[in-house]
């Protein structure tokens, strides 16, 4: 099956929801999906990300605009936005950004909120299609998020409603490398921690805007992990272990 016939598939598949927001992958099974996802998943075994020196490593910051905080209520995916880096430098040509269809309309403040319109989503790509593309784009490199268990909760509910599999990329919380500069944060706002990095904040709500914002912080604070002398994050892990 070729990468049209797979979208036309998810596609037409996605048009039979039932009552579950993401279902779509329902009775015959996309094998190629299925051993595209698994392979990922080998890799992302192989992937020693954690002895990896600090200016080799290959992160992807993402952030996901959604209609709430709860996946299992029935809140969702809107927007997904991503940017690669490696070490602490930005790929300024390695971005993904797209909205995420809404089956149902969203409300006049996340419209607000994210400046997203219930037209724009509407016409947007289904949310297979999405999922797939970014898959594609992150491959088996580690994920980073600020507030990262809602960007999890979210890609763990997405990934098993349509492909029915687990998420299984390894997902960095910003927190974790800000820790070094103060061990007793535990988790602030993006805005505050742009704030102490001197990052302007622009576009906030915006999910490619705030992968970069994220990115930004990213590596303030891997610059800061080097300064210190830590080589890798395995080194930074048991550094906080010690304090906890």
């Amino acid at each position: 099956m070729g990468m049209n016939d797979m979208i036309q598939f998810f596609r037409t598949m996605s048009g039979k929801l039932g009552s579950n927001i993401y279902a779509g992958v329902q009775g015959q099974t996309n094998m190629q999906n299925i051993s595209f996802i698994r392979q990922l998943q080998k890799e992302m075994k192989e992937n020693n990300c954690l002895d990896t020196p600090l200016q080799e490593l290959q992160v992807v910051v993402f952030d996901l605009e959604t209609t709430g905080f709860y996946p299992e209520k029935g809140d969702r995916v809107i927007s997904v936005g991503a940017i690669k880096m490696i070490g602490n430098q930005l790929s300024k040509t390695e971005t993904f950004y797209s909205l995420v269809h809404s089956p149902q309309t969203i409300s006049d403040e996340i419209s607000t909120l994210t400046n997203i319109t219930n037209e724009e989503l509407s016409s947007a790509p289904m949310a297979s299609e999405v999922l797939l593309e970014f898959f594609k784009f992150i491959k088996n490199h580690p994920l980073v998020a600020h507030h990262a268990k809602h960007e999890q909760s979210f890609m763990q509910k997405l990934t098993w409603d349509l492909l029915k599999t687990r998420f299984e990329h390894r997902i960095i919380d910003t927190s974790f490398l800000i820790r070094i500069s103060n061990p007793l944060i535990k988790s602030i706002p993006l805005e505050a921690a742009c704030e102490q990095c001197g990052i302007e904040v622009i576009n906030r709500h915006h999910a490619l805007e705030d992968a970069k914002l994220t990115a930004k912080i990213w590596s303030h604070y891997l610059t800061l992990a080097q300064s210190k002398g830590y080589k890798n994050l395995r080194e930074v892990y048991e550094y906080l272990a010690k304090i906890k």
